[in-house]
């Protein structure tokens, strides 16, 4: 349970930084495609297009922070193995904290009070969860559950990409909750691949799981640069939150035995629900970001050039 706890917590770590490093990037993008006056960055609905979502994938900032995402999803992935998925996807989730004290050094940003109480409820209910949270339940599930994983997890990221493009610059929020639905969908197929114990590659190989993990994966990251690129990053990441917490959460209960300690379901109810009602409040009070200084840019070291 230890290992598990601290495994979480340096995953979540990992993202929050990850996540506003890619804003600073895709921002920075952005406003040089602006300059440019490239028209040819946004599509006719407002959103950015394909080549403009490519161009900020490889500026320094975004590179940095996709390095700690790949870091944070090797210490999330084993954090699913080793405590119960309501658990483990809350505590990752609670990166949403460190996005928004790191978004006010790295894109000059001024939270709301509502944002901030929003922020602190997250982090009383993790304390809850942390409380009444008891041993995760079993890793194997019918291979028929498996394929329908990568089944939905291909319609999710499809049809969610469709979707969010049609949306364009209104649909922040539509493709940081779907992102965390990806999100999800890796978290749950992490927790019942199969030819991990014992190590086989090729029952590994074979399962859908696997290929539902590869989507869900790089669907959801793609989902929240689009998100990063058009909207509020706390409110961005904040639907994130609901998406990769509830349905994992709800799997985790409902089919893969995790369960509370005796006489405290009630309170990791209660944990559960405030840490999912926490951000929807972070992604709904921080849809309009304050800058505190508007005309500034953030300032980040340049990379040592030799």
């Amino acid at each position: 349970m230890i290992l598990g706890l601290v495994t979480a917590v340096a995953a979540s770590a990992c993202y929050g930084s990850g996540s506003v490093l890619q804003a600073v990037g895709s921002r920075r993008s952005a406003r040089e495609e602006a300059a440019k006056g490239a028209a040819a960055g946004v599509t006719e609905h407002g959103g950015p297009s394909l080549s403009s979502t490519a161009k900020a994938v490889v500026t320094w900032e975004f590179i940095l922070g996709t390095v700690l995402d790949f870091i944070g999803f090797g210490l999330g992935a084993l954090a699913a193995r080793l405590l119960p998925l309501f658990l483990s996807q809350t505590i990752i989730s609670a990166n949403l904290v460190i996005t928004a004290v790191l978004s006010i050094k790295l894109l000059g940003l001024r939270l709301k009070g509502l944002e901030w109480a929003s922020i602190g409820v997250l982090c009383g209910a993790l304390v809850l969860l942390a409380t009444a949270a008891g041993p995760e339940g079993g890793h194997h599930t019918a291979m028929a559950v498996h394929w329908w994983l990568l089944g939905v997890s291909v319609v999710l990221i499809a049809g969610g990409s469709l979707i969010v493009r049609r949306l364009g610059s209104s649909g922040a929020i539509v493709a940081g909750l779907l992102s965390g639905l990806g999100f999800g969908a890796l978290g749950i197929g992490v927790r019942v691949l199969n030819g991990l114990q014992p190590f086989h590659v090729g029952e590994l190989l074979s399962d859908p799981a696997l290929y539902a993990i590869m989507v869900g994966g790089i669907g959801g990251m793609y989902l929240h640069t689009v998100a990063l690129q058009v909207g509020s990053v706390n409110g961005a990441t904040a639907a994130l939150v609901v998406g990769e917490t509830v349905v994992p959460g709800a799997v985790g209960v409902l089919w893969l035995g995790d369960s509370s300690r005796a006489g405290l379901g009630w309170l990791a109810v209660s944990g559960f629900v405030l840490a999912v009602v926490s951000a929807v409040g972070v992604a709904y009070f921080g849809q309009e970001e304050t800058e505190v200084h508007p005309a500034a840019e953030p300032q980040l070291p340049e990379p040592a050039r030799r």
